[in-house]
């Protein structure tokens, strides 16, 4: 019976994103305490409370400061449907919310098309440690960077519905999630995915009348969108937008970044899509890195992205380098440098004092995702595809 490394095993890491899980949650319910005297998972709490607010005919966008310290931004759909956890005790509901933005991600991560299997656990291993990040702020952007992966594997294997249902999921978890519908351009059944993602989002923009009355429905999204308006307003996060303050000294109008960052995803796409095969789908490794640049682009021009934010951007970084069969020593270096800067940075492997006056002020966890964007849309934009041949196996599931 020959030995097999717990690196090269599966079970290995379901045990690890397993223990993160509860290490985590066990972390903060024990500490109770966080900033302010509110909790140390206070995200997990505003969430939950959400699904009370709006049950009672209350705003669920006003602010709550006896209950808990920040604004509640998501959704009413994703309040309704945190109605579980309002009805669990913290000690379950805390670990089974960071259950769900850490397993169904490595599910989709061992699941993912083009890829060979030791690649996939790879890039398991490889984003375990921002993972951490995402799941001692309680935050839920593990459960959408699964939704952008899941959309694409329900793209690859030919199940519009389901992709368009995980699609539109991410966009009323975070808006920014609703971009992951654009490479649904490249594959043959476009018109059966748009269809169905317009029913998809009929059904969750009604879904507050479980809870609500007909006639508050109206204020609700009124409320949701007055508060996203001044909440683009007040900051740029580790963004573009903020690397170009930090950096260059500018401050273009947020809305005019954003478009010039979707007009280049746009131009990716078409590009693209001008090289399908027989198939009526580009080539694999061409699609691998549409969907990396698409992980990259939810964060890199949201405003208010964040620290925890990053677990998605990092899965791009992972598939981008790891759809490349023979990776050159400077994809290596952007590799490794975007772990450096966007998992460990923020750890006590680096001093508070370099942290405050380096690496926050400068925006360095996002430099080397934004390096790595501009790579790929380069390599997008260019005919390579049809130059060269990938050896990576195509699964056509």
């Amino acid at each position: 019976m020959s030995f097999r490394s717990p690196w090269n095993n599966p079970l290995a890491l379901w045990i690890a994103y397993t223990a993160a899980v509860l290490v985590v949650s066990a972390q903060s319910l024990w500490l109770r305490t966080g900033k302010n005297g509110y909790t140390a998972y206070e995200n997990y709490v505003i969430f939950r409370n959400a699904f009370r607010h709006l049950a009672q005919g209350l705003n669920p966008y006003a602010p709550y400061p006896a209950e808990q310290w920040d604004l509640y931004k998501y959704s009413p759909a994703f309040a309704v449907l945190m109605a579980p956890f309002h009805l669990l005790p913290d000690a379950v509901g805390l670990v089974l919310w960071n259950a769900l933005n850490a397993l169904p991600l490595l599910w989709a991560i061992l699941h993912l098309p083009v890829l060979d299997e030791r690649r996939r656990r790879q890039i398991g291993w490889f984003v375990l440690l921002e993972l951490l990040i995402c799941l001692q702020n309680s935050q839920s952007n593990g459960l959408m960077a699964a939704f952008i992966l899941l959309t694409w594997i329900a793209l690859e294997q030919g199940r519009p519905t389901a992709a368009a249902g995980w699609a539109v999921a991410g966009g009323f978890l975070k808006i920014f999630g609703f971009f992951a519908a654009l490479p649904a351009l490249l594959y043959p059944r476009t018109r059966p995915f748009i269809g169905r993602a317009a029913l998809w989002a009929l059904g969750l923009l009604l879904l507050p009348l479980l809870v609500l009355s007909p006639e508050l429905l109206p204020g609700v999204y009124e409320a949701w969108w007055a508060l996203l308006r001044t909440d683009h307003e007040a900051s740029l996060g580790l963004s573009v937008m903020g690397w170009m303050q930090a950096w260059l000294g500018l401050g273009p109008p947020k809305v005019g970044v954003v478009l010039v960052g979707l007009a280049v995803l746009l131009a990716s796409i078409w590009s693209v899509r001008r090289r399908r095969g027989a198939d009526g789908r580009p080539p694999a490794q061409e699609r691998a890195y549409l969907w990396a640049s698409v992980l990259l682009w939810v964060v890199l021009f949201n405003h208010k992205a964040e620290s925890p934010t990053f677990i998605i951007a990092l899965c791009g970084v992972a598939l981008w380098y790891w759809s490349t069969p023979h990776p050159a020593l400077w994809r290596k270096i952007l590799l490794w440098s975007a772990f450096a800067l966007a998992s460990l940075s923020p750890s006590d492997l680096v001093p508070p004092t370099v942290r405050a006056r380096l690496v926050q002020p400068y925006v360095l966890k996002a430099v080397p995702c934004i390096l790595v964007w501009i790579a790929i849309s380069i390599q997008l934009c260019l005919p390579f595809g049809a130059k060269t041949k990938t050896t990576l196996r195509a699964h056509e599931e």
